[in-house]
C-alpha cells in the first residue's frame, strides 16, 4: 500500500513538471546572438576641441544621414546567404561611412521570411549576417566594430505573404550602435 502512494506521488511530480516545462516560453530572438558583443569602451568617452563627444557626434550624423540610417539594408535571394553585386555595392558604401566614423560600432542582423522554420530562419539569418560581416571585414572594417545578430522570421518589415513582400523580409539590417 505505501508504495503505491509513492509512485503516485512521483508520477504526479513528473506529470507538473512536464507541464511546467511545455507552457514555457519561446526564447526571443534577441538571447540568439552570434559573433562578437560590442564592449563597453575603455574610460571616459573622447571628447573634441569643442566639447561634443565622438558618441554624440555619430548620433547626430546618424540623425542626419535620415530615417533609415546612414547605412544600407542588403538583400538575399531565397533560402541563400550569398551576396549579389548590388549587395557587395551597398557593402562597399557601408565600408566607406565606417571608415569616415571610425568610432562607430555596428550591429549587422540577419532577417528572413516567414517560409521554413523558426530554427532554420534563425541559422539562415545568421549566416546572412556574418556574410556581410564577413565582405565589410575583407573590405578593411575590424572586427571589434562589428557584431552579428539573427532575428530569422521573427521582424519582417512586410507582413503580405507574396514575393516581393517576402525578398523585402530577406535582408542585413545594420544599426549604429555608437
Amino acid at each position: 500500500m505505501r508504495d503505491n502512494k509513492f509512485c503516485g506521488g512521483w508520477l504526479i511530480s513528473v506529470l507538473l513538471l512536464s507541464l511546467g516545462l511545455i507552457g514555457c516560453p519561446k526564447q526571443s530572438p534577441q538571447q540568439m546572438s552570434y559573433g562578437s558583443t560590442p564592449s563597453a569602451g575603455s574610460g571616459a568617452p573622447r571628447v573634441d576641441e569643442t566639447g561634443i563627444g565622438e558618441d554624440e557626434r555619430i548620433q547626430e550624423r546618424v540623425q542626419q544621414e535620415g530615417k533609415g540610417g546612414p547605412l544600407q539594408d542588403v538583400f538575399f535571394s531565397y533560402d541563400s546567404f550569398e551576396l549579389s553585386e548590388e549587395a557587395r555595392q551597398a557593402l562597399q558604401a557601408n565600408a566607406d561611412w565606417l571608415q569616415n566614423n571610425a568610432e562607430a560600432k555596428v550591429e549587422i542582423e540577419g532577417h528572413c521570411d516567414e517560409r521554413g522554420t523558426s530554427e532554420y530562419n534563425l541559422a539562415l539569418g545568421a549566416k546572412r549576417a556574418r556574410a556581410a560581416q564577413d565582405y565589410l571585414m575583407t573590405l578593411g572594417v575590424p572586427a571589434e566594430r562589428l557584431s552579428v545578430i539573427s532575428y530569422g522570421e521573427e521582424l519582417p518589415q512586410c507582413t503580405d505573404a507574396n514575393e516581393s513582400c517576402w525578398q523585402r523580409n530577406r535582408r542585413g539590417h545594420f544599426s549604429v550602435l555608437r
